[in-house]
């Protein structure tokens, strides 16, 4: 199968419900449905997951589509995360990406686009899995420098060199378990 159509949509069930109910969307190639498993993090999910094993019980790990681009897996992973709706908006799911839609925040004077938010949640996710391969492929730490001027999110808005991009997904990936900050140092350290 060529790379190009080797994603798929997979969603992790707790099976001590009947029927076993979605907890967790996704995306990936490869093992990615069946990684969370291994080294469960400190998110809801990895709270979920624990909780379910603790139990006795096994997650359920379903393909829901296959054989698909990243593009096509982002839209239907996002499309199905909207339809099920997250624990902060009410719904079961454990991710933490909101797409559009599910914002608890409304802003009368301010217009957001169809579709702008679930683009930019995309590509959040997308910068996030960067940043923590880019964290993994370095095991002696790498600093918030080195994330924005090796992968390209350097700022100059304003003529300033603040980093602000990459200490965001920096500190989104350490709430969620994935990433630590070396005592004493600069530096960040994969936890998966």
């Amino acid at each position: 199968m060529s790379e190009a159509k080797s994603y798929y949509v997979y969603a992790l069930k707790d099976p001590r419900s009947s029927p076993a109910q979605a907890f967790y969307i996704g995306k990936g190639t490869g093992t990615r449905s069946s990684d969370h498993l291994l080294q469960p993090d400190t998110t809801r999910k990895g709270l979920r997951i624990q909780a379910i094993v603790e139990s006795g019980a096994k997650v359920l790990v379903e393909v829901l589509v296959q054989h698909l681009t990243e593009a096509e897996s982002l839209k239907i992973e996002a499309e199905l995360i909207a339809a099920f709706g997250t624990e902060d908006s009410g719904g079961p799911l454990t991710n933490s990406v909101m797409p559009s839609g599910l914002s608890r925040k409304q802003r009368t004077a301010i217009t957001v686009p169809t579709g702008a938010q679930e683009r930019a949640q995309m590509g959040l996710s997308l910068l996030k899995e960067a940043v923590l391969n880019f964290v993994r492929a370095n095991p002696q730490g790498v600093s918030n420098s080195d994330v924005a001027s090796l992968l390209g999110l350097r700022s100059d808005y304003g003529g300033g060199s603040k980093d602000y991009l990459s200490y965001s997904i920096l500190g989104l990936l350490m709430r969620e378990g994935k990433v630590e900050r070396v005592a004493g140092s600069k530096r960040h350290i994969s936890r998966v």
